[in-house]
């Protein structure tokens, strides 16, 4: 890659790698320079850019980084698209990551502008959250370490970055008591086993309190054995101190095998695994009576996701096992507690506006014509579904039953514009309308045109990775060539002024108005123009209007 100040004739093609404000116009860093870009940079005076040019044996950022990430996600992740070279790895269910350190390692090592970042191995994540992030440090990397990254990635047949599920487990419980114990710790500590357990979606389904001695706790084992509960948890009213102990001892009477007793994490020390059959059974430390993090809950989270755990596995848990003290290690009680303290994707909601009227359509409705044996509007439906984007609504208005009818079943939720004959504008304010009393809290909106069906869900999927108000990127708008199109993504902020938008023209004036909030996203094609207005325009996309 050349890189430096290049002369003008040189930037056709090239990347601007530094922010460029000219009057009436900015060009942001990461823009691919057109030939009429490089001539409103000579109008303004320039003669040089500070640019990058690829060569031959590069990859651009943004698909090295694609081809990376879709090479790291396993089981449970789902590669976001790359923007400035970029791309997220999105866990799509609630369990445990697995991110292999040396794996990490050994993909970092190959070249410098090449860097993976992942959550701690074995970490907790739920749907949404971020897991991992490629990205390419330059505007390009070679291909060479691209295709070494990748193997690397992929090594034993083995996907570099997966999130097990967690799984139902019915969970049984054991507290043990002596002389003085008081009723209502047993009662709370009950009540703090509840609340892990069901934050990852198990039951707990028996409680056996008996007193502190073996005989009394291998009864109570094999009573959650012969009721199926697993794992079983024993917390005794005395802690663990010797193999030969208490809770141990009971164990081995009731026919289970300690598998190691100690773990190298603190709080969390005197911790027992041992297992009856396929059973586990842990003898739980003191700190398991708190909510707070300890060594506890990394063996019990592993178990509620069916990962197997052993002597090694716990051996293992020494490094970053000192939990004391640790203030951003809170064990979450709730979905919204732990999401306040993940990095999450951004919320994203989805908008397709279907209601106009097809006055230039020569009598019939576009958006019921049948493209590829299905209505023209569901693809434009279709496309919003398969990204992440929701909830998704479709504003409906001309002919509501048909529109609705042909969209079927598909999981979307319907808002009817009355005044759809007033324009474009009004269904906007309906679909913004709708979109924010369903789901408040949403970070933006993407909205679509029904009746553009080349836009398909990776070109939706690149708009949505570009959005990053904390970045300047609250207003994201495709492009193809340096010209605009269809459909924007919208933060937040802009959704009040989006129900007080009129005419059909939609909502243009306020990207006007918040130059410095736009991130133009580069397209491969001119989909992003074509929407279908006229008898001319069904038939070259090779729609057929229904006799």
């Amino acid at each position: 890659m050349r890189f430096g100040p290049l002369a003008l004739a040189e930037c056709d093609g090239a990347i601007l790698a530094h922010t460029v404000k000219l009057p009436g116009d900015v060009f942001k860093k990461g823009r691919v320079l057109s030939a009429d870009d490089v001539e409103k940079l000579r109008a303004a005076g320039f003669t040089h850019a500070m640019a990058a040019k690829l060569e031959d044996h590069d990859i651009h950022e943004d698909a090295a980084a694609n081809r990376i990430a879709e090479a790291c996600a396993g089981t449970g992740v789902r590669a976001a698209a790359a923007f400035t070279g970029r791309a997220n790895l999105i866990s799509e269910v609630h369990g445990v990551a697995l991110c292999e350190p040396d794996r990490i390692n050994a993909v970092n090592a190959i070249d410098e502008a090449i860097t993976i970042a992942t959550v701690p191995h074995y970490a907790v994540v739920r749907p949404r959250q971020m897991v991992a992030t490629i990205k390419i440090i330059p505007f390009s990397a070679p291909a060479a370490a691209v295709d070494g990254a990748v193997r690397r990635a992929q090594a034993h047949g083995m996907a570099l970055v997966t999130v097990i599920p967690f799984k139902y487990q019915p969970v049984g419980l054991i507290q043990t008591w002596a002389e003085g114990t008081k009723e209502s710790v047993l009662d709370k500590t009950t009540e703090s086993i509840r609340q892990r357990v069901e934050a990852m979606g198990s039951q707990l389904r028996k409680e056996i309190r008996v007193p502190h001695n073996d005989k009394s706790v291998a009864g109570a084992i094999m009573t959650l054995l012969d009721q199926a509960c697993r794992p079983i948890l024993i917390i005794g009213a005395s802690a663990i101190v010797d193999r030969r102990d208490v809770i141990p001892a009971a164990i081995l009477q009731a026919g289970g095998a300690l598998e190691r007793f100690g773990m190298p994490v603190d709080p969390g020390n005197l911790m027992l695994l041992a297992y009856h059959s396929d059973t586990p059974i842990v003898g739980a430390p003191g700190c398991a009576r708190s909510p707070k993090t300890n060594g506890f809950d990394w063996v019990l989270q592993r178990l509620c996701a069916e990962i197997p755990v052993g002597r090694a596995d716990i051996q293992a848990m020494g490094a970053g096992g000192l939990l004391t003290d640790i203030g951003a290690r809170p064990f979450p009680r709730s979905a919204d507690a732990e999401e306040e303290q993940v990095p999450s994707a951004a919320q994203i909601g989805g908008v397709v506006l279907a209601a106009g009227r097809s006055s230039r359509a020569g009598g019939i409705n576009k958006l019921l014509a049948m493209l590829d044996g299905k209505p023209l509007v569901t693809h434009a439906v279709d496309a919003m579904l398969a990204t992440s984007a929701r909830p998704v609504v479709v504003v409906t208005g001309h002919m509501e039953d048909q529109v609705r009818a042909a969209i079927g079943d598909r999981p979307v939720t319907f808002t009817h514009n009355p005044h759809y004959a007033d324009g474009l504008s009004t269904s906007l304010r309906q679909g913004i309308g709708q979109l924010s009393k369903m789901a408040p809290q949403l970070d933006g909106a993407l909205v679509a045109l029904g009746d553009m069906p080349q836009v398909k869900a990776k070109q939706l999927d690149k708009i949505l990775s570009a959005f990053s108000p904390a970045e300047g990127r609250s207003i994201c708008v495709p492009t193809f060539h340096g010209k605009r199109g269809n459909p924007v993504l919208w933060g937040r902020d802009y959704f009040a002024a989006m129900e007080t938008v009129a005419g059909d023209t939609g909502a243009k004036h306020i990207i006007g108005e918040h130059a410095d909030q736009v991130c133009e996203v580069p397209m491969d094609d001119g989909s992003i123009f074509v929407d279908v207005d006229t008898p001319e325009a069904l038939a070259a996309i090779g729609a057929v209007v229904a006799q």
